[in-house]
């Protein structure tokens, strides 16, 4: 689900196209295979609908004007979320919510086609840590989308990370939305200060929720028209949210119940510790359930 204007461009394209949006540059993909497009303001995938398929991602209609960051697609938090601020190099420790990537420019360094799909490779056009260097690879075809975001400490020392892949999923209905493969799962519910609880079967949204899951199983979403599958790597913990009434100012009531995140991340139940020289992958895929 993306706004007219955007789904216009998306049309019109014939194979590859980098153009603007809402003052931002972007990439888009039109190919047999399906559609891709990915804003180099912060590496984000904006959308990706398989061909046959409708849109698997959610894009508001109403983006912040630069610089602000587009809320939907698939945001990168990196090498923090939310305030873990963990790998924070500014003064005060008070660097922007969810990290730097997703405000900083990116390049696309590689295009890999094939007749099956594409692989893209990315990096951030200015450096943004001077211990921590990020890339992203997408990989998207008829049956899937995958997301790698690949840090490596270029330090001398250990540093602390978290981060997260922060997909917003289109569906028919939020509130008729089952999450299934959480059964077991501890979580922290953030809206009750972090309490801990234990997931008891399917979890079902009818209202707010912000929940960390301590968890590395995929998760299956039917939204009663369609189901999807979440799998992931190197991440143990699964961030479920949906603002419910609370809505932040760009996200306009008449399209609220039509997205849920669900987040494959590194957070305070399993933050990363780089090593010198080390490297991270944090990966999500997305697939048809």
């Amino acid at each position: 689900m993306i706004p007219d204007s955007l789904n216009q461009l998306v049309k019109s394209t014939q194979g590859q196209q980098t153009t603007q949006w809402e003052g931002r540059d972007v990439v888009l993909f039109n190919m047999p295979w399906g559609e891709l497009v990915i804003s180099l303001q912060g590496a984000q995938v904006l959308h990706f609908c398989p061909a046959g398929d409708t849109g698997w991602l959610w894009l508001t209609p109403t983006p912040q004007a630069l610089p602000g960051a587009i809320r939907g697609g698939i945001p990168l938090c990196w090498p923090w979320f939310a305030d873990e601020r963990y790998a924070d190099e500014s003064p005060n420790h008070d660097g922007p919510f969810h990290g730097l990537a997703r405000h900083a420019e990116w390049r696309l360094d590689a295009v890999d086609e094939h007749a099956e799909g594409i692989e893209l490779h990315l990096s951030p056009s200015q450096p943004l840590h001077t211990l921590l260097t990020a890339r992203l690879v997408v990989q998207a075809n008829a049956q899937r989308l995958n997301v790698e975001l690949i840090s490596e400490n270029i330090g001398e020392t250990p540093i602390k990370t978290s981060g997260a892949l922060h997909t917003y999923l289109a569906v028919a209905d939020t509130h008729q939305c089952r999450l299934e493969g959480l059964s077991g799962a501890r979580y922290l519910d953030k809206l009750r200060d972090f309490a801990e609880s234990e997931q008891q079967g399917t979890l079902a949204v009818q209202g707010p929720v912000d929940r960390i899951y301590h968890t590395n199983e995929a998760v299956l979403l039917n939204d009663g028209e369609r189901s999807l599958r979440i799998g992931k790597q190197s991440s143990d913990s699964t961030v479920v949210w949906h603002p419910n009434n609370d809505l932040p100012s760009d996200t306009p009531a008449d399209v609220a119940r039509h997205f849920i995140c669900v987040e494959a991340a590194n957070t305070r139940l399993d933050p990363v510790w780089l090593v010198p020289g080390a490297q991270h992958l944090l990966g999500t895929t997305l697939s048809r359930g």
